[in-house]
């Protein structure tokens, strides 16, 4: 990233010239200190100015961009990599060849490059946001899939009365089997078990 070292008789004042040179605002700066003001005898002799070094912070974006390169790189796939930032998320669509790869059995591929990105990016970040990646529409197919599944185990619950027990889930996976049921007029819907083997359960009323 871009950076300047920068003088003056104060840090503040050092500051101050390090953001006119790089024409960002100053919280947009990381500021380190190489060498403290010293006051000279008289005001005059043997006075030293003080001298920082700023560098211009990455976005969240140029973060999640630099990570997943890194990541698909030693994958072996090539991805174009365009990112949306929302104002509680951001939207990662990866697009390009073998993106098979990318997605990998029922999503599992997938999932796991999000967490490690959502880990990585966000762990020393306070303006932390939720990140969701997603290669040829993949999420919105699986969750149209689950919800036809989900009503039609529904219906299957309430015609045999006995509860079904479904495969295990995601937690975003889980949530829109539970949203998809919970204002159904004759089942209800809980989870159980341990991460990553936690289950659906649909259950009669």
């Amino acid at each position: 990233m871009k950076s300047v070292e920068t003088t003056g008789k104060t840090i503040e004042e050092a500051i101050l010239m390090a953001v006119a040179k790089l024409g960002v605002q100053r919280d947009n700066l990381e500021i380190e200190v190489l060498e403290q003001p010293v006051k000279g005898l008289f005001g005059i002799i043997g006075g030293r100015d003080a001298r920082i070094r700023a560098t211009i912070k990455k976005s969240i974006k140029d973060e999640i961009k630099e990570f997943l390169s890194r990541v698909l790189e030693l994958m072996g796939i090539e991805a174009r990599i365009e990112i949306t930032e929302e104002e509680s998320q951001i939207m990662v669509k990866l697009s390009g060849q073998n993106m098979g790869l990318v997605i990998g059995r029922r999503g599992e591929t997938l999932d796991a490059l999000q967490y490690i990105t959502n880990l990585a990016v966000n762990k020393s970040r306070s303006d932390c946001k939720r990140i969701i990646i997603d290669t040829e529409e993949y999420r919105s197919k699986r969750e149209e899939t689950l919800r036809k599944l989900a009503k039609r185990l529904a219906n299957k619950v309430q015609r045999t009365k006995k509860s079904i027990v479904l495969e295990p889930m995601n937690p975003y996976e889980r949530r829109i089997i539970h949203s998809t049921l919970q204002n159904h007029p004759y089942v209800t819907t809980y989870s159980e078990g341990e991460e990553p083997y936690r289950k659906v359960v649909i259950k009669l009323k």
